[in-house]
Order: structure tokens, then sequence, then C-alpha cells
């Protein structure tokens, strides 16, 4: 077989096991969602700094563990409305663990409580919601830590799967949740 035939067949054979690694990622084949940690590791609270791009879990005031983030597209100030981008700032908890989400796991973040929802409809919006920390969009996991090359959310927290399966295991649903500029 000459070089270009062998090449070329390399080449399909990769685009066919790539395929295949994309729809199985995308279709959560083989997915299992961590079981939550022993107690004493579990996180009492969560920390997201938006300005540092870090979420740091806390147990009875130690530091568990800190993870680089991505924010929603528009990362400066307080989300104010449906489709503004914005990550949201206050005092939140952890409302549902999301195990079949649409990026590897998820945990819903109560946005938006009355505050946010009247200030919302004030300006003639609605405030939006499903603001989630989450791994990466299903489909994407080959991106890897390079999510963090740019802020790419709708408002929501992104870390990488591996990352998120730790998050996911240490954080139940009731933690409560800061989120600073």
């Amino acid at each position: 077989m000459s070089r270009r035939r062998t090449g070329l067949a390399a080449a399909a054979i990769l685009a066919v096991a790539a395929t295949g690694f994309v729809v199985a990622d995308r279709a959560q084949i083989g997915r299992v969602a961590p079981d939550l940690v022993a107690e004493p590791e579990r996180a009492d609270r969560v920390l997201v700094e938006k300005s540092a791009r870090r979420l740091t879990l806390f147990r009875d005031g130690r530091v568990l563990a800190a993870y680089p983030v991505s924010l929603g597209f528009s990362p400066v100030g307080h989300k104010q409305r449906e489709g503004d981008g914005r990550t949201p700032e206050g005092v939140y908890a952890i409302a549902y663990r999301n195990p079949l989400s649409v990026a590897h796991l998820s945990l819903k973040v109560s946005y938006p409580n009355e505050a946010d929802a009247r200030a919302a409809q004030d300006t003639g919006y609605e405030p939006g919601g499903d603001i989630m920390i989450h791994g990466i969009m299903n489909g994407f996991s080959w991106l890897g830590r390079l999510h963090r090359l740019k802020d790419w959310t709708s408002g929501c927290v992104g870390v990488a799967n591996d990352e998120m399966a730790d998050i996911y295991a240490r954080v139940d649903v009731g933690t409560p949740i800061e989120l600073r500029p």
C-alpha cells in the first residue's frame, strides 16, 4: 500500500474513533455520578471568587479544595436578567444535584432569590435561572482544562470534568454558596 493510502486509512480510523468518543460523551455513555464522600470530607460552604476565577470548598473553616473556574461570557457585575451572560453575586444554596446534566454533572445554585426576581421584573425582564456549577458541555470533554482560556458559560460556574466529579462528591443539597465579585 502506498504512503498516501496508509495515511488516508490512518486518518479515517482516527476520525471514526474521535467521532465515537464525542458521540459517547454527548450521550453520557458510561457516566456514573460519584457518591457523596463521608460527612467530614463534605463541604459545609462553597465560595466562588469571580475576579480570582476560583471556587473553594470549606469545612469548618478549613479549605478542602480549590479549583480554577470559567464564568459567564460577561462576568463583571451581578446577574440582572436572563441572557446577560453574567454570573450572579450573593449568597445562595445548592438546590439540587443533577447527574444527567447537559454538562458533565451539575449542581444547581438557588438563583434567583426573591430580590433577584423582583429586580429583574421591575426592569421588565425575566431574571433567568438554571445557574449551575458544572463540568464541560457533553460532547466537548476533550477540551479538558482548555475551557479556562475564555469565560464561556451563560452565567454558570464551569470547571473541568474531573474537578466537577470531585466537587459533586463533596457538595450536598442545601450547602450555602457565596459568589463574590
